[in-house]
């Protein structure tokens, strides 16, 4: 499992970015301060580090100073306003940056981008039984093959990696279909109930009300 450090001085922060990527099958550890993130990148292999600037002990480009000898991908975590620091932390080898406040879709693809380049991406989701090889592009429902269309397959993957994150139709539209969202347009939701029929989902890709929709896998 790909192993993901998250340091940011703001907990709630931390905990947000914490849950969303262990949603998307990531494993991460948090921590607040830059001296702590030091300690634990000495002692644990990580594949990739998500850094803010502004921290105590030791600021986000002391600790990418440290980092960069070791290979580790980093991407940082900036405040809207702080384009400078972001130019800097590009500069001196970060690989990445997310600014604050971000969105989770966003999140997740941006992780996805950074470890791509290293040859570190997720490419396999499970969610109850029904399991994604991205790479091969097979989907199997208890161990059965199931026929997904391209935009299907698109969706589903999206879904997988947004775990109980209520994803907006204007989002799950431009990814899949690449293109502009018209809100009357029936597409998407004809797609989503023949996934939900496909893979019995039927209670389990939820519609949000004036958002989307939203893969519950607490209940898959």
């Amino acid at each position: 499992m790909i192993k993901v450090l998250v340091v940011d001085d703001e907990k709630p922060i931390c905990d947000l970015i914490d849950l969303n990527l262990s949603s998307a099958g990531y494993q991460c550890m948090t921590v607040q301060d830059g001296l702590t993130a030091i300690e634990y990148i000495e002692k644990e292999p990580f594949d990739l580090v998500l850094l803010d600037i502004m921290l105590p002990g030791a600021d986000g480009y002391d600790v990418l100073d440290y980092i960069r000898p070791t290979g580790i991908p980093v991407i940082f975590i900036t405040a809207k306003h702080e384009v400078k620091n972001r130019v800097k932390g590009l500069k001196l080898g970060a690989d990445d940056y997310i600014v604050k406040p971000f969105d989770v879709v966003e999140l997740v693809a941006r992780v996805e981008a950074v470890l791509r380049r290293y040859n570190k991406s997720t490419q396999q989701f499970t969610v109850g039984d029904v399991s994604v090889d991205v790479e091969a592009r097979r989907v199997t429902k208890a161990g059965r093959p199931i026929e997904l269309t391209n935009k299907e397959f698109g969706l589903l993957v999206l879904f997988m990696k947004n775990k109980n994150v209520a994803l907006f139709r204007e989002t799950l539209y431009e990814k899949v279909w690449e293109g502009e969202y018209f809100a009357d347009s029936r597409t998407l939701d004809l797609h989503v109930q023949r996934l939900r029929r496909k893979l019995g989902w039927e209670h389990n890709l939820v519609a949000v009300y004036k958002v989307g929709y939203r893969l519950e896998e607490n209940e898959v």
